[in-house]
Formats: C-alpha cells, sequence, structure tokens
C-alpha cells in the first residue's frame, strides 16, 4: 500500500518534466546544485568567528553522522532508483544504487536541523530546511528518487542532527582542538609573512 502511493506520488510530480525547458533547468539546478549553498555556508560561519566555528563543526558531524546512517541503511535495504525500475523521465544521470534515503538529501537537512537547534543560526536553519526539502524533492521530480527517499532523508537527519546536539558538550572538547590546529596554521601562514 505504502509503496503504491510511492510510485503514485512519484509519478505525479514526474510529470512536471518537460513542461517547460526554463522550469526543468531551475529543476536541475535544485535538484543538483544546491547542496553547495550548504557547504559555502558552513564555511561561512567557520571564517565568521569562534561561536559559529562550534556550530559550523557540529553542523558538519550531523552530516557525517546522517551519511554513515544512510550507509548502514543501504546495508540491509536496497530500493532501486526510479529510473532503474524504467519508471518516469529522467532530467540528471545518477549512477544505478540504492535510492533510500537520499544521501544529498540528508546531507542538506543534517546541517539545517543542526542550524535550527541554535538561536544564532536558527533563522538560516529554517531558510535552509525549507530549500533542502524543496531541493529533495526536485530530485524526485528530476527521477532519480522517490517521495519516501526523501522522508526518510528527514527522519535520518532529524536523528542524526539530535544525536550531535544532545553530546555537543563531548564534541566541544574536539572542537577546540580543530580549531587550535586551525587557529595554529594562521598564526603560521602569517608569520611566514
Amino acid at each position: 500500500m505504502l509503496e503504491k502511493i510511492n510510485y503514485l506520488v512519484f509519478n505525479y510530480l514526474n510529470h512536471l518534466v518537460h513542461l517547460n525547458p526554463l522550469i526543468d533547468q531551475i529543476i536541475v539546478i535544485l535538484a543538483k546544485y544546491w547542496v553547495f549553498i550548504f557547504v559555502f555556508w558552513l564555511i561561512y560561519l567557520w571564517l565568521k568567528k569562534d561561536q559559529f566555528r562550534q556550530i559550523a563543526l557540529f553542523s558538519g558531524y550531523a552530516a557525517i553522522l546522517g551519511l554513515i546512517i544512510n550507509f548502514i541503511i543501504t546495508l540491509f535495504y536496497r530500493h532501486p532508483r526510479p529510473f532503474m525500475l524504467h519508471m518516469g523521465t529522467t532530467l540528471i544521470y545518477h549512477a544505478a544504487e540504492a535510492s533510500f534515503p537520499s544521501d544529498t538529501t540528508t546531507f542538506m537537512l543534517s546541517i539545517a536541523c543542526l542550524l535550527f537547534y541554535f538561536s544564532e543560526t536558527r533563522i538560516s536553519g529554517i531558510f535552509l530546511f525549507i530549500t533542502g526539502l524543496i531541493s529533495g524533492f526536485c530530485r524526485v521530480i528530476s527521477g532519480i528518487h522517490f517521495p519516501l527517499d526523501i522522508f526518510g532523508s528527514l527522519v535520518v537527519a532529524i536523528i542524526a542532527s539530535f544525536a550531535v546536539y544532545t553530546y555537543q558538550s563531548k564534541l566541544r572538547i574536539v572542537n577546540r582542538v580543530i580549531i587550535n590546529i586551525y587557529q595554529s596554521f594562521l598564526k603560521w601562514i602569517a608569520d611566514l609573512f
């Protein structure tokens, strides 16, 4: 029953492909390249100041943990991608591998969920969460994921970000080491010139 709904929603969303070339291009950009906005945002937070460096590192940990959880899931459950089942129209090339959950969407939503926990980054977390979901569904429209893949990514992202947030006091020790190495490196570069 759930699989039928998954396929039905996929077919409905995927039928939006080729209605307009401009819309197709926007879908491809959001599905394939929007993830880089998240990376750039973490770099921006890292460069801002120490307090934001902590949050940037926590976000990175959440994304990594989310991807590890995804990998574990695929060891036990390998759902094919739509094009592997000869369903729909594919706008983006993708390797024929497990589709559940979406690694790209998990990466984005793990970062967004973690940012939401901190008042300093809450607004950016909300913005990135909404756009990450939109990007995830653009991956459905473009034919490389099913809707349940995106829902699975959301669940994984919530778990990963909550785990990192819960253990942030222990992770701050690791953060301090990383930040100290970074600051020492900057000092070394400055001393060279």
